[in-house]
């Protein structure tokens, strides 16, 4: 049988077709996965990922959606509206209501200086916050990380005359001298400093790893979306790496995908400077595995005991049971 030059062109043809069809396909059948965080720098490398190709690279097609308020964002991640949450570790043991509900994977970054506690100069200890008024946000990180350094003095919440605001507002109400002082973040810290009656009485950086953010959702998720989960990882891995060495591009790159307060790169500079990225090697290491546990379980395990202890977790759980440990293997 003869082979024309015209029947190897259509072969060609059709062959070129049909794999062009089948990587179109594949395209268009990948799932798209959806997160929801609030405005911080500690997210910019997902913007980052997702501008340089980082999540397509790894076969991803990731949307990410701002929703401030913690409530909101669960809402949705229960009402599959969002497959993944970006929170601190604790908040999601607050919006848990059953045990086993939902699988914490990885850690993304830490606060290091970024949270701290600000007071009159005459107070220069955590447990010297006794009897006076402290702004403090209910229900929150600033709330659980409070607790977190009270833990050693023998001193309680209950010990002090605490007032709910958000941290932005708390490190207003300070420099303005309406509480003698609050759990707030940068810019507020920086602001507290440079009143005449205000100091720094303690940092993230004395609590490594206890503050920061995780990537939370449902257990079902998480188990069948284990390998597309590792991918994710990788590409925020890669994305951290680019702004270790391009800070400059990175930052515009990630200022802008963030937006709001930080959308001017160089205030979203000045808050990164307070803030580390984990690669992932190291949220490997701060993970651990079942048999040998990283940190990552004792920060949980903290979270835990406080929030019982203030009697606002609806179920009894133990970190093994949350981490997700196939992220890594």
């Amino acid at each position: 049988m003869t082979i024309t030059r015209e029947f190897k062109h259509a072969l060609s043809v059709g062959i070129l077709a049909a794999v062009v069809a089948v990587g179109v396909a594949g395209t268009a059948a990948a799932e798209t996965i959806r997160i929801a965080h609030a405005t911080w720098a500690g997210f910019g490398p997902l913007y980052l990922a997702k501008e340089k190709g980082y999540f397509k690279k790894h076969g991803l097609d990731v949307e990410l959606n701002v929703m401030e308020e913690g409530p909101l964002r669960f809402a949705a991640l229960r009402g599959g509206q969002v497959d993944i949450v970006s929170t601190s570790p604790d908040a999601g043991l607050l919006f848990m209501k059953k045990a086993g509900e939902f699988k914490y994977v990885g850690m993304l970054d830490q606060s290091y200086g970024a949270d701290g506690v600000v007071a009159n100069k005459d107070i220069k200890t955590v447990a010297d916050l006794k009897g006076h008024s402290v702004a403090v946000m209910k229900g929150s990180v600033s709330e659980y990380w409070l607790n977190l350094l009270l833990l050693p003095t023998g001193v309680k919440e209950s010990d002090l005359d605490t007032v709910d605001m958000t941290p932005g507002d708390a490190g207003a109400a300070f420099v303005a001298k309406k509480v003698d002082a609050a759990v707030t973040w940068e810019p507020w810290l920086s602001r507290a400093k440079k009143t005449d009656h205000g100091n720094v009485i303690v940092d993230s950086t004395t609590t490594p790893g206890a503050l920061g953010d995780t990537l939370v959702m449902k257990t079902d998720y998480a188990d069948s979306h284990a390998e597309q989960l590792k991918r994710l990882l990788e590409a925020w891995s890669e994305a951290v790496e680019f702004a270790r060495q391009n800070p400059d591009e990175a930052n515009k790159i990630m200022a802008a995908g963030v937006g709001g307060w930080l959308k001017d790169p160089k205030a979203f500079g000045e808050v990164l400077a307070s803030i580390q990225f984990y690669d992932l090697k190291q949220m490997s290491a701060f993970v651990g595995t079942p048999d040998k546990p990283g940190p990552f379980q004792d920060v949980l395990a903290n979270a835990v005991k406080i929030w019982a202890g203030l009697g606002k977790m609806k179920v009894d759980t133990k970190p093994s049971d949350i981490i997700f440990y196939k992220a890594f293997q």
